[in-house]
């Protein structure tokens, strides 16, 4: 007697499913802004290793030599000099803050932050950055009447990670009409297609 049973195959077919689409980045959205009057320098969360090992790694010291970079390290942030420059003018400094650092050192998981009279003001992006990430900040310059411009990457798929095929310029006020300055985003435009 054979009672070897049939195989069946199940074959399941999936008509009109596309890629969901991505999320356009902050970048090519309207403007709006991200910072507040209230909002004071949120806390660093660490994924992986924590800030002492960071910067004992990386040969990193912890800035503490202003209040906006104590300011950064009481609220988590590892503060460093960003593009190796102090940007400091009149009473707005800018520091960066991160949280990782790659195998070479480069920040992972970092923000850019604007203090006003030694009070946080906001910062430069919405999210964390990774350096050579598509919306990574580069140069920020602050001029004289208070006004900011930072330069974002903005890479394609086919980029090679030194080389973003774009640059945006993100242009900021200071908004010190209320009880506490805060930093406006104003415009973005392309500097380098």
């Amino acid at each position: 007697m054979n009672l070897a049973r049939p195989l069946v195959f199940v074959v399941v077919l999936t008509a009109g499913v596309t890629a969901q689409p991505t999320e356009k980045s902050w970048l090519e959205r309207p403007l709006t802004n991200w910072n507040t009057p209230e909002r004071p320098v949120p806390r660093a969360m660490p994924t992986g290793e924590t800030i002492a090992e960071v910067a004992k790694r990386c040969k990193l010291v912890v800035r503490r030599d202003t209040a906006a970079q104590r300011a950064l390290a009481d609220a988590g942030w590892l503060p460093y000099l960003h593009v190796d420059r102090e940007i400091v003018q009149r009473d707005v400094e800018i520091v960066a803050g991160m949280t990782e650092a790659d195998g070479m050192c480069r920040p992972m998981d970092f923000n850019v932050f604007v203090f006003v009279g030694g009070q946080p003001a906001g910062t430069l992006s919405p999210l964390l950055m990774t350096s050579r990430g598509d919306g990574a900040i580069g140069a920020v310059r602050l001029a004289p009447e208070g006004a900011i411009a930072a330069e974002f990457a903005r890479y394609q798929d086919r980029d090679a990670l030194c080389c973003p095929s774009n640059r945006v310029t993100v242009r900021y006020r200071i908004d010190r009409t209320g009880p506490k300055a805060v930093v406006v985003p104003v415009s973005v435009q392309v500097t380098r297609p």
